[in-house]
């Protein structure tokens, strides 16, 4: 488990640093991906700032909603590894649209747990703008699953293969 208390210093996902992460939403390898960094909030969860350009867009100077409900649930998932140090996958996902997320604007994603029913860890996230306009909130579950049924080779935090 990562220590989340620390406002402000850029988490270490456990599998940061290894040739075989491809991860769209927070591997730096993927060149086509969105690189997304986290960092601790100042209320037990976790924060990514985001902003896209015009290869994500929907209409015309909007970011695709796809991509909106991607970012909240890159943060909500990433959460759940670093609080519970287990991997977990999506069992639900339901979005709501408030606002326009613009090509271009700069806005932040909170994620937060908000409880563990019947073996799944729920999780909520916000997109708000620099102003702190709410644009998106995301519900969320996720099943804890060992790493080999993920198919990830069980490593160290630091990529390194520990057997």
């Amino acid at each position: 488990m990562t220590d989340l208390a620390a406002p402000g210093a850029e988490l270490t996902l456990p599998w940061a640093g290894r040739a075989d992460s491809h991860c769209f939403g927070c591997a730096p390898a993927n060149p086509v991906g969105l690189g997304l960094r986290f960092r601790p909030g100042s209320d037990g969860g976790i924060v990514t700032d985001l902003c896209l350009d015009r290869r994500f867009e929907s209409y015309p100077g909007v970011l695709h909603g796809g991509i909106v409900a991607l970012v909240c649930d890159e943060t909500m998932g990433n959460l759940v590894v670093l609080r519970h140090g287990t991997v977990a996958v999506t069992t639900s996902l339901r979005m709501r649209y408030v606002g326009v997320v613009a090509i271009g604007g700069r806005y932040s994603c909170h994620a937060w747990i908000t409880g563990a029913p019947d073996g799944t860890i729920a999780g909520r996230a916000e997109v708000r703008d620099v102003h702190g306009e709410l644009m998106a909130t995301a519900t969320a579950g996720y099943r804890p699953v060992p790493a080999d049924d993920a198919g990830i080779p069980r490593t160290s935090p630091r990529g390194e293969d520990p057997t």
